[in-house]
């Protein structure tokens, strides 16, 4: 009989290989994109860089292959989570609070996890009265299409005395991936001045966000670096390395491979059914 971890390992095994056999099969996929995700999904199961094609996707695109070392360097670095802001944080506008949504409830109101994410981000901004606020999460909602994670975080906030002109409402997003995304958007069009990001969300959630905008600035080359995190502490939840490579190919540009690793792995709810701005 196997045991749980043994039972894990296979499903990982068998998500990789469908994985690889669809990279296969796409012919139109460029080879840089299946040696990113080669390489992505194979450090998931192993736990181990692959070298090899790490070293391929360099000699096929040199400053593609510096920004995937970079990515793998940072996915290795192991990630302290912390239940308040570090003290050594900018005290002034350069400093940015990404607040990580969560899916709300069918009638649109917020579940406890995230009410909780709010409660510290509320210390975090009490510490940090002159940073700006990103809460980032968009439509979950399945019997309310109006209401978005970002929308009522940031009304929270705002309720519990937050000035409203620190905020911003990211409410395009569906998955981490594109809380990065959407964020540095932002960021780059209305708030220039960040250089130092501070990633609020749970426990088990930090690590995939500090890897994801870690990420997202690497492939960007952006000056922003992540610099802190604050945690509520989560009774239960996880998120796999197979979501985290998921994540990462989704921020690489295949959207549809990304979500169907989500759908086989994705720990915490189900995702809204696959939408793109294109």
């Amino acid at each position: 009989m196997f045991t749980g971890k043994m039972n894990r390992v296979i499903k990982l095994i068998i998500c990789m290989a469908a994985v690889l056999i669809q990279t296969a099969a796409a012919e139109e996929k460029p080879q840089t994109q299946q040696l990113i995700e080669q390489m992505v999904v194979s450090y998931a199961v192993y736990g181990e860089r692959d070298s090899r094609s790490l070293s391929e996707l360099s000699a096929a695109d040199a400053a593609l292959g510096r920004k995937w070392s970079g990515i793998m360097d940072l996915w290795e670095t192991p990630v302290t989570v912390n239940e308040v802001l570090p003290d050594n944080l900018p005290q002034d506008n350069s400093l940015c609070l990404v607040v990580l949504g969560f899916q709300l409830n069918p009638d649109g109101t917020m579940r406890d996890e995230l009410i909780e994410r709010l409660n510290v981000a509320l210390t975090a901004a009490q510490k940090y009265p002159d940073a700006v606020i990103v809460c980032t999460g968009g439509g979950t909602a399945a019997n309310d299409p109006s209401s978005t994670e970002a929308g009522k975080m940031r009304d929270w906030l705002e309720m519990h005395g937050v000035d409203h002109v620190r905020l911003i409402a990211e409410d395009r997003s569906l998955t981490t991936a594109q809380n990065a995304m959407y964020t540095f958007d932002l960021l780059t069009e209305r708030e220039p001045q960040v250089n130092r990001i501070a990633i609020i969300s749970s426990d088990y959630h930090i690590a995939t966000g500090t890897l994801l905008f870690g990420a997202e600035a690497i492939l960007r080359d952006s000056d922003i670096q992540v610099a802190g995190n604050a945690a509520w502490h989560a009774p239960s939840g996880t998120l796999s390395a197979m979501f985290q490579a998921g994540a990462l190919i989704e921020l690489s540009g295949d959207v549809q491979t990304a979500f169907e690793i989500y759908y086989e792995n994705y720990d915490i709810h189900e995702l809204p059914p696959l939408h793109t701005d294109e």
